[in-house]
């Protein structure tokens, strides 16, 4: 009788969970602070569920990333001496630098210092991660297996690099498309378009112009956004880095969306798409909002959020969107935190949080007016409700033009938007079928999938775990220099060997010529002297 059936059945459970527990790893988690890290987590907690240890390493002062129970992973704190004012002042310096209007070419000036400003602020942290020494002798001696990491301010890109581990990262994507530049991915100019073009991927002449300029500059502003964190890296490696040397040895890059949302294009084998990986399932509504919802009747609700980062506007442009929010006869849903606009409609209810993808999953939603951003953007597909979308900064005004560009939304220019350009796009997206049946097609083709983006991003971090990497998936271009890897010297060669033939082709038919002339030269003499 074989062991299986001589065990009794609560040794062999008690079997099975030492034998899963065993095959467990151990994982590092540096996340981005923010928005970025609330589908991230998602990912650490799943891992830490099926008996991995996951330790996410956090600055003591950071924005979503409170101590609060509840969740399976473990996390570890550094010292930091940012205070939460400067972390709040230099994004709110960035949203009303955005907010401001300013002429060109001073809003491109003012909006690179801001930028760049908001990513030092956040790399400060790191500097300081890499100044507690209790801290790096943890990372030393914890034995982890690999790094899961956003990469967008480059700070676990580091520590990856610094520990020697193979790494992951879990992005939306970077500046300057460094996401694919990195990779060593081909990104044809003529139909991808640039982050900041605002273009889709089918572009007029003059647009394809656009797109080429902007890939120019995109390195060296890129540079600029990323100073401080080239040169403390290359201080902490001990060589010399750039960029690329920080990101292309990624084993796997989970990227947050989906070519239902995103305009098809070439991508490399280690690229793994887990778009809409923040859609929740329907949990039931608290109880204040499902009477909000049931007492709206026949009309519905319209839920209006600008993201967890952003729950307030000047309030010139706040009574502007109340106005136009009064004109319609929903019940509307506004996270909003500052002070209440003196012309708020009785149907509008502003409230600091709100269940947002329960409430997009409601029957009774008619519309969703957002800000952009990649989480609430997929919310919107995934429920199907069309959109109407105000962008502020970052990828947010790419996003629009991709819902736009699909017939599941409008996008409003907050700056210049008026009261009744609100008003007219929200009975738009409300009362013309026909953004509901297309945003329905993008949510039919999302979620017609073979596994969910969770458990896809779970399967490719242990898979990394596990074989210590996936250089299988390393293409030979990143040994390759830039001459090597557009094939110049091939061409070079081949010209040459052209240019060689037809130089020795000339030089022999210059050779029969002079024989032949030199020949036709000795009869005619000889002809001459017969015939004195």
């Amino acid at each position: 009788m074989t062991l299986w059936l001589r065990c009794p059945l609560a040794a062999c459970i008690f079997i099975l969970f030492i034998a899963g527990f065993s095959e467990g790893g151990k994982l590092l988690v540096v996340p981005m602070v923010g928005s970025h890290w609330l589908s991230m987590k998602d990912v650490a907690h799943e891992l830490a569920e099926r008996g991995h240890e996951v330790v996410v390493l956090k600055p003591e002062v950071s924005w979503q990333m409170g101590d609060k129970h509840g969740h399976a992973y473990s996390l570890k704190t550094y010292p930091v001496v940012t205070k939460f004012d400067e972390l709040d002042n230099a994004f709110q310096l960035y949203v009303a630098t955005h907010l401001k209007g300013l002429p060109f070419p001073l809003n491109v000036l003012a909006l690179y210092n801001v930028s760049a400003n908001l990513l030092e602020s956040f790399y400060r942290q790191c500097k300081e991660l890499f100044s507690s020494t209790e801290t790096l002798q943890y990372l030393n001696q914890s034995g982890f297996d690999a790094v899961l990491t956003d990469p967008f301010f480059m700070c676990g890109a580091t520590v990856a690099n610094y520990l020697s581990l193979p790494f992951v990262f879990f992005m939306r994507g970077l500046p300057c498309n460094l996401h694919f530049g990195a990779a060593q991915c081909p990104s044809p100019i003529s139909y991808v378009p640039r982050t900041f073009s605002f273009n889709s991927d089918h572009m007029t002449f003059f647009q394809r112009v656009e797109n080429a300029l902007i890939s120019l500059l995109e390195h060296y502003y890129c540079d600029g956004f990323y100073r401080a964190a080239i040169q403390f890296s290359s201080e902490v490696l001990q060589r010399d880095v750039s960029l690329t040397d920080l990101l292309n040895n990624a084993s796997i890059s989970l990227m947050r969306f989906d070519f239902v949302f995103e305009y098809p294009r070439p991508v490399m084998p280690n690229m793994v798409f887990i778009g809409g990986i923040n859609c929740a399932e329907k949990k039931p509504l608290p109880k204040e909002f499902e009477a909000i919802v049931n007492a709206s009747g026949e009309h519905g609700i319209v839920v209006f959020s600008l993201g967890s980062m952003v729950s307030e506007i000047p309030m010139k442009k706040a009574m502007e969107i109340a106005d136009a929010l009064g004109s319609v006869p929903q019940t509307v849903l506004w996270r909003y935190t500052g002070e209440a606009p003196p012309n708020l409609p009785k149907n509008v209810k502003l409230v600091k949080w709100l269940p947002q993808n329960d409430l997009l999953a409601h029957p009774k939603t008619r519309a969703f007016i957002t800000h952009g951003g990649s989480h609430g953007v997929y919310e919107g597909i995934c429920n199907a409700v069309p959109m109407v979308i105000m962008p502020l900064f970052g990828d947010q005004m790419d996003n629009a033009k991709r819902v736009e560009s699909r017939g599941a939304g409008l996008t409003l220019n907050i700056l210049e938007m008026t009261s009744k350009d609100i008003s007219d796009a929200l009975k738009a997206v409300i009362n013309d079928k026909k953004y509901k049946e297309n945003i329905q097609r993008l949510s039919d083709l999302h979620l017609d999938r073979p596994i969910h983006p969770l458990d896809l991003a779970v399967h490719w971090v242990e898979f990394v775990m596990r074989h210590k990497g996936a250089p299988h998936l390393r293409p030979a271009a990143h040994d390759l220099n830039w001459i090597q890897y557009h094939s110049l010297d091939v061409i070079a060669f081949l010209l040459a060997v052209v240019l060689l033939f037809l130089f020795i082709s000339l030089k022999c038919c210059m050779f029969c010529c002079r024989r032949c002339c030199f020949k036709k030269g000795r009869k005619s003499k000889s002809g001459k002297s017969k015939t004195h």
